[in-house]
C-alpha cells in the first residue's frame, strides 16, 4: 500500500456511524418514543428538568455515558489528545506516543501502526492489556514486536513538555520519549457531575453510581445502567443492562448476567476475544489445585494459515467440572467469540463441546480442538 486517504477513511466511517444512527432513529419513532433533547438534571425520584420543563416518570433510568479520562494534571490540547480527537484527525501523523496498554490503547496503536505510524506505547503496570490472560498478553506484546509496535511497560508516565514541533513524554525513571503526538489512552469516567444524582439520594463512589446486582440505585424507582455503573465498560454490556432493566421494571425477573461472563473483544491486530475467568482469575475463585487449562495453537489450523495469522485458542475449566473460561487471539478471532459465550454461560463441560462437528476449514474449528483435547481426546498430540 502507497499511502492512506484518510479524507475517504474518515468518509466511510462517518457513513457507517450516520446508517446507524439514522436507523436507530427510525426505530425510535416506529415505536412511538418522545425524545426530547437538551440538557438534563435528576430532580428527586421521579421528575427530571429539561431546559426548565419538568417531566415526571413512574421509573428513572440513569444513563448519561462516559467521557476519554485523562490523568490528574495531564491537561488535554495541542498535540495531547484522547481518543476523541483521534477519530476525526483529518492527517496520518509521522509518530505517536500512546500513554495507556490497556483495550483503547493497543487499537489505537494497531491502527496507526497499519496507517504506517512510528508507535511507541507507554504502560505503567508490568505487561500489556493487563487485565487479560496471561497467555493472551504473551502472545500479544510477541505480535506487537513481530509488526515494529514499540512499548514500554513498567514504568509509570511523569510528564510530557508540547512544543510546535512535537511531545516530549517523560517516565518516573527519567526515560524519555519523543513523537509528533501523545495519545491519552488511560480508561474512560463516568459522566455523572452536576446532573442531580446525589441531591437526589443516589449514592456516587468516584462518580460511578452505585447499584444493587439488579441496577436499583436504592433510591425510589431509579435505575442505573451503562458506563455510570462499576465494571467493564462496553456499549454490549449497556444494552444488556437497558434490556434487563425494561424487563426488571415490567416484573419480568430476567437472569442477572455477571460481567466476568459478558463476551470482550480487541479490536487490535491480532484481535483478542474473551469471555469468563482467566486461569489466574480461576485459581483464586476455584482453588489453584481445581483448574484444568489447554491450549491449541492456531498454526494447526488451516483457515488461520490461509488468512496468515498466528495465535492459540486457551480453554479454562473447574477440575472435572464446566468451563470457566475462553481466551483467544488470532486475526478475526472476535468472530467465534458467539460460541465461546454460550459455552461459558451454559456452563458446558468440555466433553459436551467435543460432540459437536465444527465446519472444515473454518477458524471454528479450533474451539472444536481445543475442547477435544480437554476432554481427553486430542486429535492431535
Amino acid at each position: 500500500m502507497d499511502s492512506i486517504d484518510i479524507t475517504a477513511v474518515n468518509a466511510y466511517k462517518d457513513g457507517i456511524v450516520a446508517g446507524k444512527y439514522k436507523g436507530l432513529q427510525g426505530l425510535i419513532k416506529s415505536k412511538g418514543i418522545t425524545v426530547i433533547e437538551g440538557e438534563g438534571k435528576l430532580q428527586g425520584t421521579d421528575t427530571v428538568v429539561v431546559n426548565g420543563t419538568a417531566y415526571k416518570g413512574k421509573n428513572i433510568v440513569l444513563a448519561t455515558g462516559s467521557y476519554s479520562r485523562s490523568l490528574p494534571g495531564l491537561e488535554i490540547g495541542g498535540r495531547v489528545i484522547t481518543s476523541d480527537e483521534a477519530l476525526t484527525m483529518d492527517y496520518i501523523p509521522k509518530s505517536v506516543i500512546v500513554l495507556g496498554g490497556g483495550v483503547i490503547g493497543v487499537e489505537f496503536a494497531s491502527v496507526w501502526k497499519s496507517f504506517g505510524v512510528d508507535v511507541t506505547i507507554v504502560e505503567g503496570l508490568p505487561s500489556l492489556v493487563p487485565n487479560e490472560d496471561t497467555a493472551i498478553v504473551k502472545n500479544l506484546e510477541r505480535a506487537f514486536k513481530k509488526r515494529g509496535i514499540k512499548f514500554s511497560t513498567g514504568v509509570f508516565f511523569q510528564g510530557v513538555e508540547q512544543d510546535d514541533n512535537g511531545v516530549k513524554v517523560t517516565l518516573v525513571d527519567g526515560q524519555t520519549f519523543e513523537a509528533d503526538l501523545l495519545l491519552v489512552a488511560v480508561g474512560r469516567g463516568p459522566v455523572t457531575a452536576n446532573l442531580g444524582y446525589e441531591e437526589a439520594g443516589v449514592t456516587i463512589d468516584r462518580g460511578f453510581v452505585i447499584t444493587n446486582e439488579r441496577l436499583h440505585t436504592g433510591v425510589g424507582n431509579v435505575y442505573a445502567v451503562g458506563d455510570i455503573v462499576p465494571g467493564v465498560q462496553l456499549a454490549h454490556r449497556g444494552y444488556q443492562q437497558g434490556i434487563f432493566v425494561a424487563e426488571e421494571i415490567a416484573g419480568l425477573n430476567p437472569v442477572v448476567v455477571e460481567d466476568v461472563n459478558i463476551p470482550k473483544v480487541t479490536f487490535c491486530e491480532p484481535e483478542i476475544a474473551t469471555v469468563g475467568y482467566t486461569e489466574k482469575g480461576a485459581k483464586e475463585k476455584f482453588g489453584e489445585d481445581q483448574v484444568q487449562t489447554q491450549e491449541y495453537n492456531l498454526a494447526g489450523n488451516g483457515k488461520s494459515s490461509i488468512l496468515g495469522t498466528g495465535g492459540i485458542v486457551k480453554v479454562v475449566r473447574q477440575k472435572d467440572g464446566p468451563v470457566v473460561g475462553i481466551h483467544m487471539i488470532g486475526s478475526r478471532m472476535g468472530e467465534q467469540i458467539g460460541e465461546a459465550q454460550l459455552i461459558v454461560n451454559w456452563e458446558a463441560h468440555p466433553e459436551d463441546v467435543a460432540q459437536f462437528i465444527h465446519a472444515h476449514p473454518t477458524q471454528n474449528e479450533t474451539l472444536g480442538e481445543v475442547h477435544l483435547a480437554l476432554a481427553g481426546k486430542p486429535l492431535h498430540g
